[in-house]
């Protein structure tokens, strides 16, 4: 798990970028030490959001069964 401050976002958004591309995990970012905003790689991220459905509709479908 990478943290970073939400400063990071501006000054380092290349490096953020980068990060989450190479490690194909999200970047969490801090607001005055508290949790903000989660950064991740689109191609990721589209990838869960399918898994999620796929698995909502295999629950649904055990469901009626």
């Amino acid at each position: 798990m990478h943290i970073k401050p939400s400063t990071a976002i501006s000054k380092n958004f290349n490096e953020i970028s980068a990060l989450c591309k190479a490690t194909k995990e999200p970047v969490f970012l801090t607001k005055n030490g508290e949790g903000d905003l989660v950064v991740m790689d689109i191609e990721i991220y589209s990838r869960r959001e399918s898994m999620l459905r796929l698995r909502e509709q295999l629950i649904a479908a055990e469901e009626d069964w």
